[in-house]
């Protein structure tokens, strides 16, 4: 079970902001290395995610990344300069980021997001802590996953292409707001991790994962608590879902669609709370 966790102790955030040496596609396609410091609105991809970080609860950040380039960028270094960020070099790869950051954080439980996550508050990160901490309490979970009803996703944003996990009991997008509650939350981060590598040889992951489990979901017959008591099965810990009610918490910045599609969200935001409280630095 999770060690008990006081509302008033600190807790700390991993926030992953790796970057694939050249930038991923959205940097390319806006000629740039990295894509978290595009433009957003007058601001950086980087800064409105950290600024949502810093307006939550979260009392430390763990920043794993970006790049040497954007580091210097004007919307980083004010962050590197706050007492309550530390800054590490990524891993190879986000799964490797992951246990890198946690090992950095070490206490429990901890909060894991990413870096290319524009459009949270602050509020709704709370949101998902209190809700994933007690979930975690009532069922001895080691990791939480947050989700978002694929069906609120399409009426909040009907063209928006989004990857999707196409569960029997409906479908859901992944929100990159993960609770680790206790260390053996690391076991289920190394799984991620050894799947990474394994992306290539896809029957490879299926056989660890289990093959009747894997075709059960690709004939859509398996349900996300089925799905998830395989993974822990695999891992040797415990994970499980919550579910969560912003379908912007399905929208990463990481495509110039997304990006595009963040600048109308925040466009509205501003127009109608023009003294926005989540500021930059």
């Amino acid at each position: 079970m999770p060690n008990p966790s006081d509302e008033a102790s600190e807790l700390a955030a991993v926030v992953l902001a790796g970057e694939r040496p050249g930038g991923n596609a959205l940097a390319q396609a806006r000629h740039s290395t990295s894509s978290l410091t595009l433009d957003l609105n007058g601001r950086a991809v980087i800064d409105w995610t950290l600024s949502a970080v810093a307006a939550s609860r979260v009392q430390r950040i763990v920043l794993v990344g970006p790049g040497a380039e954007a580091l210097e960028h004007a919307s980083v270094t004010p962050w590197l300069a706050r007492c309550d960020l530390e800054r590490v070099a990524p891993a190879a790869g986000p799964a490797a980021s992951a246990v890198l950051g946690a090992d950095v954080v070490g206490s429990y439980p901890l909060l894991l997001t990413a870096a290319d996550h524009a459009l949270l508050q602050g509020e709704w990160i709370d949101e998902f802590c209190a809700q994933a901490q007690a979930t975690a309490s009532a069922t001895g979970a080691d990791l939480v996953v947050g989700l978002v009803d694929y069906a609120r996703v399409r009426a909040r944003f009907p063209d928006s292409r989004r990857t999707l996990l196409k569960f029997s009991d409906g479908a859901c997008c992944g929100s990159n707001l993960f609770w680790l509650a206790t260390p053996q939350a690391k076991q289920l981060l190394e799984l991620w991790s050894e799947f990474e590598a394994l992306r290539k040889q896809p029957w490879k992951i299926a056989s660890g994962i289990g093959l009747g489990v894997c075709v059960r979901y690709l004939l859509g017959r398996l349900s996300s608590e089925q799905a998830f008591a395989a993974l822990s099965h695999r891992a040797g810990a415990r994970v499980t879902c919550v579910k969560l009610v912003h379908a912007e918490l399905a929208v990463d910045v990481d495509s110039v669609a997304d990006l595009e599609l963040a600048q109308q969200v925040l466009r509205a935001r501003s127009q109608a709370a023009p003294l926005n409280s989540e500021s930059s630095v």
